[in-house]
């Protein structure tokens, strides 16, 4: 980000996030985008009118909303004459949608932007198989009834069993857990310490909740005010029962504790230029410093894209880890992160950039605790830092996100 134009986090809003198939299973992936969109113009007092631009994000998608963000702007109190965009980059699709919006107000296309995503896990699309696919097209474009029934008396029982979307990589045919055992593995780490991850993220999103730092974030739907998956009576024994399930062998070490769970949530992010900030009479939370994006073959470690983006970003922009105040890094496994930390520590792939100080580290919780819907995770993230670093003062923050499909981003925030 050469250009002189700076653009400011102003805000952000959230759906509480709920455990998918729970509280929010009658919501489809747009009420809850819609709830966030409107719930961030109602706590900025933001007249939509004002707004330039939509880039919004969903992973798990509705192939009967392939313009998913252009379907926000009409059912949300936008007006239509938003230029909408829909961004699918997995974990990392909020942020994603982040970029494209600085994009947009650098270039000078736009002065005031939302960006953000959502998921519905408790709502996925429910296919048909190719063959029963097949019949079916076939007997739609059949011209007579007759044809119709013919073709239609190919399906088998078998053809009506319905495929759910999974998480597994398309690439592999592994799912992310059982590529971060793979990845644990090969750095070493103790079950132990993801537990304690995992315990510090409970215990840390449980303080923020009811502090109301979290609270904050979220407009409240259906009377719930907020997350819905923060355990605060948990504890690393309760954790050291829990059995492996991606590895069921006495060396599995990942849990469904020390895992972040399939979770429903939306989140989005008020991002201005800093002159119509100003001229709108608004403080920015933080600034948005740089970008940085990686991408690896999934054999050497699904999840550990982070170890190359974040070494990337402190490098291109002359900053140093222990110049960072705040780091949020996403939590999609205790492993996960516990392998990067090691890789940045060590060096892999990039120089080693050094310790990781944990009194810096997602202070408000994580993923593990809060929740991991896909798309929105990002803004939820960007959302919790920038409030944080306002509330200290702090002049760096760090964000690091790992995804599906093998890729990361990192961002680095600012305050004068």
């Amino acid at each position: 980000m050469s250009s002189k134009t700076r653009v400011a986090v102003i805000g952000g809003a959230r759906t509480p996030f709920a455990k998918a198939g729970t509280v929010f299973r009658n919501y489809s992936a747009l009420d809850l985008g819609v709830h966030s969109v409107n719930g961030l113009l109602e706590k900025q007092a933001l007249d939509p009118g004002t707004v330039d631009e939509l880039v919004y994000g969903i992973t798990v998608q509705d192939a009967r909303l392939p313009q998913f963000a252009r379907e926000v702007v009409f059912a949300s109190r936008l007006p239509s004459d938003v230029r909408a965009l829909t961004v699918v980059d997995n974990c990392i699709t909020a942020t994603s949608a982040i970029m494209s919006v600085v994009d947009s107000i650098v270039a000078g296309r736009a002065e005031i932007g939302l960006a953000g995503g959502v998921e519905s896990m408790s709502n996925p699309s429910v296919l048909f198989n190719r063959r029963a696919s097949r019949i079916f097209l076939d007997a739609a474009s059949a011209k007579t009834i007759g044809q119709r029934l013919k073709i239609m008396a190919r399906l088998r029982p078998s053809d009506f069993k319905p495929g759910i979307p999974g998480v597994q990589e398309p690439s592999t045919g592994l799912s992310m857990g059982e590529h971060t055992e793979l990845m644990v593995k090969e750095w070493q780490i103790e079950r132990e310490e993801q537990d304690e991850i995992a315990y510090l993220s409970h215990m840390n999103a449980h303080q923020a909740t009811e502090d109301g730092r979290l609270k904050a974030e979220i407009s409240p739907l259906d009377g719930h005010e907020q997350d819905l998956l923060i355990r605060p009576d948990t504890s690393m024994e309760k954790l050291a029962k829990l059995p492996p399930v991606f590895d069921r062998s006495p060396v599995g070490t990942i849990t469904a504790g020390n895992s972040s769970p399939l979770t429903d949530g939306a989140a989005v992010v008020l991002l201005m230029s800093e002159d119509r900030a100003r001229k709108e009479g608004r403080e920015p939370l933080a600034f948005i410093k740089a970008f940085e994006f990686a991408a690896i073959d999934p054999k050497d470690g699904l999840l550990m894209a982070p170890g190359l983006a974040v070494p990337r970003l402190l490098r291109n922009t002359g900053l140093s880890l222990t110049d960072m105040d705040l780091i949020e890094m996403h939590e999609a496994f205790g492993g996960q992160v516990a392998s990067n930390l090691r890789a940045w520590k060590r060096g892999w792939q990039e120089p080693a950039i050094g310790h990781v100080n944990r009194d810096k580290l997602n202070q408000l919780g994580s993923s593990i605790a809060v929740g991991h819907p896909f798309a929105a995770t990002g803004a939820r993230i960007v959302t919790t830092l920038a409030n944080e670093m306002q509330r200290r003062d702090a002049r760096y923050g760090l964000v690091s996100i790992c995804a599906a499909g093998a890729q990361a981003s990192a961002m680095i925030l600012e305050r004068p």
